[in-house]
């Protein structure tokens, strides 16, 4: 079953660990009314919550991506999980703003893990041609997480009759998870025991840049890659990018919650369809970069089209959610939105890999993550203030982050293929 299809079952592994890191986040948002009725809290105490929890995420990427270079793959998510896993549980004796804010740190820092991690194992076991398709994979986790997390949240409350058994037994899910894990990823696939010797030949031939028949193997201390005006459009992509996928991740819930005063069984009617339209964009943003390289399409041309691509589609919709006039309208508008995102970002989460080599991958990736989430949390500031009437303005603000993530690749990567050291 596995010959000649290991990485693949690989990357479908990190995708569903990234399906349980969504279940476990969102948690808090669809539980909210419950919680904050209950404990008395406030929409300002789930601010400041969210906003630990991203400055906790934003920092945890940076940490996780040094981790992930130095103990590796296998280790590296086996940690990040069992902490996240832990964290999700320990909700349940949360009793106020304190305990809320302790308890989403720790998940914070954890969950960041899983996606330095799952670039630095795209760029180990995938060729250049399959990476985007690959990260498709590992960000449709993403997007089936924001679509299952809703109905399972909702159907395990209605079940347990109580947010705290609920957060037990969301936060079990990792454990279970470490099983399949340890069994299958025991290497990457220069050594892999399970590997064909064709499936490894594939993987490690394909790493080479098609045009220049180069493989990605300058691996830059931090201080070299952040002198690199390529990282920075890494970096500023992602900073830009991340607060569109926030504003309904992070807000969505409180959206349908204050605009149409929707329960939790109301919300996990709705807030699961955007992600559907994530999912679908994921898929596409990596099948399409794969056929366009296959057709001979270079690697530069290939990820700033596709990107450029998924801002426009970003753009237009975002634009056009500020009209909505009913929550079914809204939510389709936003699976729009997050289908732009996602054919957008598996192509901007490659390119740590296009510029790099393995040893460097996870760093940059971490980098880029901080900044992406340094973004959300100005973002979640911003938002109670600005939304105080409507939802417009937050949409509006979405449509000109489209704008800047495009440009922050098309100038600052003037040409994506592997980096040589300055000196040479």
């Amino acid at each position: 079953m596995l010959k000649g299809n290991l990485r693949y079952v690989i990357v479908v592994l990190v995708a569903v660990a990234t399906v349980i890191n969504y279940i476990d986040r969102g948690a808090l948002g669809f539980l909210w009314p419950e919680i904050s009725k209950e404990l008395e809290l406030t929409e300002l105490d789930y601010a400041i919550i969210l906003n630990v929890f991203t400055f906790a995420y934003a920092f945890g990427q940076s940490i996780f991506g040094k981790i992930f270079d130095w103990i590796g793959t296998r280790l590296g998510f086996v940690l990040s999980i069992v902490v996240w896993s832990a964290a999700t549980m320990l909700h349940a004796v949360a009793t106020g703003l304190t305990s809320f804010a302790i308890f989403r740190a720790l998940l914070g820092v954890s969950e960041a893990g899983n996606w330095p991690g799952a670039t630095k194992a795209n760029a180990e076991w995938f060729p250049i041609n399959e990476r985007a398709l690959a990260q498709g994979i590992f960000n449709s986790g993403a997007a089936i997480g924001g679509i299952v997390s809703a109905p399972i949240i909702g159907l395990l409350f209605v079940w347990l009759e109580s947010w705290q058994a609920t957060f037990i037994a969301i936060g079990a899910l990792g454990f279970l998870w470490l099983v399949p894990w340890l069994i299958i990823y025991k290497s990457g696939p220069d050594a892999h025991p399970w590997i064909s010797a064709e499936e490894r030949e594939y993987i490690l031939t394909g790493q080479r840049n098609t045009e220049t028949n180069e493989v990605a193997d300058y691996a830059p201390d931090t201080k070299e890659i952040l002198s690199r005006k390529e990282s920075w459009g890494v970096i500023m992509a992602s900073f830009f990018l991340d607060p569109i996928w926030w504003l309904f991740v992070g807000w969505l819930p409180i959206y349908l919650f204050k605009t149409y005063g929707f329960g939790v069984e109301e919300i996990a009617v709705y807030a699961w369809i955007p992600y559907v339209g994530a999912m679908f964009g994921a898929w596409f943003g990596g099948l399409l970069a794969g056929n366009r390289i296959k057709a001979g399409w270079t690697v530069n041309r290939t990820r700033k089209t596709v990107i450029a691509l998924g801002g426009v589609i970003m753009l237009l919709s975002l634009l056009a959610t500020t009209q909505a006039s009913t929550p079914l309208f809204a939510v389709m508008l936003m699976a729009v939105i997050l289908f732009g995102f996602q054919t957008a970002v598996g192509n901007i989460q490659t390119l740590p890999s296009d510029f790099y080599s393995g040893k460097s991958v996870g760093s940059l990736a971490g980098f880029a993550g901080t900044a992406a989430k340094l973004a959300v949390v100005g973002l979640n500031f911003l938002i109670p203030v600005i939304t105080v009437n409507s939802y417009t303005p937050a949409f509006v603000v979405g449509a000109g982050l489209a704008i800047l993530t495009v440009l922050s690749v098309l100038v600052l990567c003037p040409d994506i293929k592997p980096l040589k050291p300055k000196t040479a």
